[in-house]
């Protein structure tokens, strides 16, 4: 009990430490466990841990990755996207599997190892691209919308490669691990199937899936039901991980991956009503034995062999990123990825992925790699991720500066005539916008970068303007030069800044009236002499607390009182402790500004309180 608690521990810290270290250097997740596991590598090696055992236990986590996965694939959604996922998606799995297999076969690989070496690179890093596009504010370019859909296809490919890898495996493999197998002791009861014929393994393998699609649509759900009638949350948990281990176990017995049997029952469940109750109690599993899963991963790595090897291994992973970003452009072209957004595209998939991992570990359970080659292909695919940060910031400063856009033709829409008032972006905020100016008579050109954005709005008759309203030649075809009024209503902070910074700085005679994030932002966009800041949810948040007033018994000419009194003395807040905030430097970790706050919420708050218990008691007119 004592060593099962210290391992457990040890793995708890080596993970709180180094996922937050990860985060901070933009290197994601699944790499801060690949290495918080190579931390705690030498002490797992001093303790004899048997980190085969952990990793089998661990795997779980992967079969609820693709459980939730399966929840999230509503058949509608797929099909809007067929396109995409099967030309796109396909279309890069297939010729990254056919290129790297002759590649293989070239190096002297048979052809079964050379085709699974193919599947495994084919594979991109979901968790890595994804974070890193969110957090550079390019989901939306079209780039960003390619490699989301083509990740989502890698995902759901994983499901039908986990069914096929098991015919690729080697007879003398085979052969050797059921000898290891046998000599440990080890029983084969597990698997149900090993006294039946050909034709009876398929019936009872058939009838498996068939009980897992039939129970998902006709059990689960009065199962789920009855289980609602106790209004206990730990029941829900409880049975979530019923249905998980219950699959993975049916699935193994008939010798069929529970990955498969998880996804189909996902799938299944994705119009339950009891979806979102199964994912919430799912996820924190998933994330931690996943968490658990690459730290194994990470202290399995065979470190003699990368010194020993490393310009093999360097070599290796070289010429598979080069291999994908040749396949990745040749597909851009042929899907009409234009601009800087093809070598996002091509850039962003380049390297192996998570997914890479977890097949590595499933050949070599089953007889389809030897342990000397996946142990050098787990190298290629763990350095191939830590390299994916220096191929986005080749993105950064090297592709993106030479394209003005990322339009189809590869420049700017025309700009016909010039406004007096021009909107930069036409999302949430700046189509509200640019609909009220409109009505009330005045004319404005408004740009977005959005492709989709703008085909949606022009299907209701409204004329935008494709463009980046950041780059400096676009705003001087907009007319910047000639505008009264530029109102920022992008939605990236980072964006909002550069473009008030630049246009402040460059065009002083404009009057910039900005969209902020947050009290925060409003600061740093004062700071660059922007006097015109509007917090996008302060309005709404107010106008739902004179709604809460009222409903608890305020008239409304005293919840309005109320509001305008906060509303001012927010105001002046904010303006009598801007000196204090510092640009770059959170909140909480500027001790001035802290206690610049503290003390104006002293002296202020008994006088705030004072006048609105006075309003209250009042009787409205």
């Amino acid at each position: 009990m004592t060593d099962t608690l210290l391992l457990a521990f040890i793995f708890l810290v080596a993970g709180i430490i180094a996922v937050p270290l990860a985060a901070r250097l933009k290197l994601g997740s699944v790499l801060g466990y690949l290495l918080a596991g190579i931390a705690i590598s030498p002490l797992l090696s001093l303790l004899q841990v048997d980190l085969d055992s952990i990793q089998q236990f661990s795997e779980l986590g992967v079969v609820m990755m693709l459980f939730l996965v399966g929840l999230e694939l509503k058949p509608q959604k797929l099909w809007e996207m067929k396109s995409r996922l099967a030309g796109l998606g396909g279309g890069q799995v297939v010729l990254t599997t056919l290129l790297v297999m002759g590649s293989a076969m070239l190096l002297g690989q048979p052809w079964r190892i050379a085709l699974t070496i193919g599947m495994l690179f084919s594979l991109s890093s979901t968790a890595i691209v994804l974070q890193t596009l969110g957090e550079k504010g390019l989901m939306r370019s079209d780039g960003g919308q390619s490699s989301f859909a083509v990740l989502l296809a890698q995902d759901i490919i994983v499901i039908p490669m986990l069914a096929l890898l098991p015919l690729l495996a080697t007879p003398d493999l085979l052969a050797h691990l059921q000898q290891a197998f046998t000599s440990s002791g080890a029983s084969h009861h597990s698997n149900l199937l090993g006294d039946f014929n050909a034709w009876q393994k398929t019936l009872i393998t058939l009838a498996a899936i068939g009980s897992v699609i039939l129970g998902g649509n006709f059990l689960v759900s009065p199962i789920l039901r009855f289980i609602a009638t106790a209004q206990l949350r730990e029941l829900f948990t409880a049975a979530a991980l019923m249905f998980v281990i219950g699959i993975t176990l049916l699935m193994s017995a008939v010798g069929l991956s529970p990955a498969l049997g998880t996804f189909l029952a996902g799938v299944v469940l994705a119009r339950s009503p009891y979806r979102h109750e199964l994912e919430s109690n799912i996820e924190p599993f998933k994330g931690l034995l996943l968490g658990l899963f690459f730290m194994t991963v990470g202290a399995g790595i065979n470190f003699h062999l990368l010194f020993s090897q490393f310009a093999t291994i360097l070599g290796l992973t070289v010429g598979l990123i080069l291999i994908k970003v040749f396949i990745l452009r040749l597909l851009s072209t042929v899907f009409h990825i234009r601009g800087a957004n093809k070598w996002l595209f091509a850039l962003g998939l380049a390297q192996a992925g998570e997914f890479g991992f977890v097949l590595l570990s499933f050949t070599v359970a089953n007889g389809i790699l030897p342990k000397a080659i996946a142990d050098q292909l787990l190298l290629v695919v763990a350095l191939s991720m830590l390299l994916t940060p220096m191929l986005f910031i080749i993105y950064d400063r090297l592709v993106a500066p030479r394209y003005l856009t990322d339009h189809p033709a590869g420049k700017h829409e025309d700009i016909p005539d010039s406004n007096k008032i021009i909107i930069a972006g036409s999302g949430r905020v700046g189509s509200q916008i640019d609909r009220v100016i409109r009505l009330a008579g005045y004319d404005s050109t408004v740009i977005d970068f959005s492709v989709k954005r703008l085909k949606a709005l022009q299907r209701f008759g409204v004329k935008n303007y494709f463009g980046d309203a950041t780059r400096p030649e676009l705003l001087e075809a907009a007319g910047i030069k000639d505008a009264t009024i530029l109102i920022v209503a992008i939605d990236n902070p980072e964006q909002i800044s550069k473009l008030v910074k630049y246009v402040i700085g460059t065009y002083p005679h404009v009057h910039i009236i900005s969209r902020a994030f947050d009290r925060h932002h409003v600061y740093d966009l004062w700071s660059y002499g922007c006097r015109d800041i509007v917090r996008e949810n302060y309005d709404s948040s107010l106008r739902m607390s004179r709604s809460v007033l009222e409903t608890l018994g305020s008239s409304r000419q005293q919840a309005e009182e109320i509001i305008e009194l906060y509303n001012k003395h927010d105001q002046m807040a904010m303006v009598s402790v801007a000196d204090a905030h510092k640009t770059g430097v959170p909140a909480h970790e500027n001790e001035a500004y802290i206690k610049r706050i503290r003390q104006y919420l002293d002296q202020q708050d008994p006088s705030l309180k004072a006048q609105m218990k006075d309003i209250l008691n009042k009787e409205a007119h």
